[in-house]
């Protein structure tokens, strides 16, 4: 009796462990903004200090690419009652100016600014896309994930230094939630189910960064007085880097023109 006594309470006991590592697993929703800055950015010093910027400057300017710019389109080859039987490509939106929407603009290299805002991210699946095609958002935000089809999809985050994660939304689940606790670049987030669903999102530990729009444009503005490292990112273009020096309250316009990727001899 003694031993069938111990035995289940070490069955139990262990229940209760994994049923407890489970649960530290998720990540609900704490409904309160991101946290200050705890992490450091890959590769990089010092974590990221707010201070009152008096006469910020600004950075704006616009993204292009030199080259073709016929938009590719993706033939759809499941659920065509939800997902509709063609769409174009969210990778290549290049208007006929040349001008790049969806590439990710930010400072490589600030360690103090303005305090990062609060901000609500939303990520849907609807019409089995995701939306937005780019996500950046702060380090410690809660990310809203929702799936508005009436279709099952699966979210699939490819991220290198958060932890990855694969989970199902079938058409009965319409939201999750999901923190970022480190700054990462940009890294993928895909559905298994339907292999054209694809976003891209970005965490960053300071809050100057921007998605260019439909017209290439960007803003980066508050910018303590200084020396910096703009960068541009795009999904199907190698990163470019500028070097600018800005003054209290100066305005500087800075473009980004990707040339096509040179071919391989």
């Amino acid at each position: 009796m003694d031993n069938r006594i111990c035995r289940c309470t070490v069955a139990l006991g262990l229940f209760l462990f994994l049923w407890g590592c489970s649960k530290a697993e998720e990540e609900p929703s704490s409904g309160k903004g991101p946290p200050s800055v705890q992490t450091e950015a890959p590769g990089e010093g010092a974590q990221y200090q707010p201070v009152a910027v008096k006469d910020g400057g600004t950075i704006s300017g616009k993204v292009f690419f030199r080259g073709s710019r016929t938009p590719p389109m993706i033939s759809v080859t499941k659920d065509q009652g939800v997902c509709g039987k063609r769409k174009r490509n969210p990778s290549w939106m290049v208007n006929e100016r040349g001008e790049v929407q969806y590439a990710v603009v930010q400072l490589a290299n600030i360690r103090k600014g303005k305090a990062i805002e609060e901000v609500t991210p939303v990520l849907d699946q609807e019409g089995c896309e995701y939306k937005p095609h780019i996500l950046a958002v702060p380090v410690g935000t809660t990310v809203e994930i929702r799936n508005s089809d009436r279709t099952l999809h699966n979210v699939h985050a490819l991220s290198k230094v958060n932890p990855q994660f694969n989970m199902a939304m079938p058409k009965i689940v319409r939201k999750k939630t999901r923190i970022f606790k480190k700054p990462e670049d940009v890294f993928a987030i895909k559905c298994d189910v339907h292999p054209w669903m694809k976003t891209w999102v970005g965490i960053f530990d300071h809050p100057f960064f921007a998605t260019s729009d439909t017209g290439g444009s960007y803003t980066l503005a508050e910018l303590p007085a200084g020396s910096y490292t703009v960068r541009a990112w795009h999904e199907r273009l190698p990163a470019m880097t500028q070097e600018i020096t800005i003054k209290e309250g100066e305005t500087i316009t800075l473009d980004f023109t990707f040339e096509p990727p040179k071919k391989k001899k």
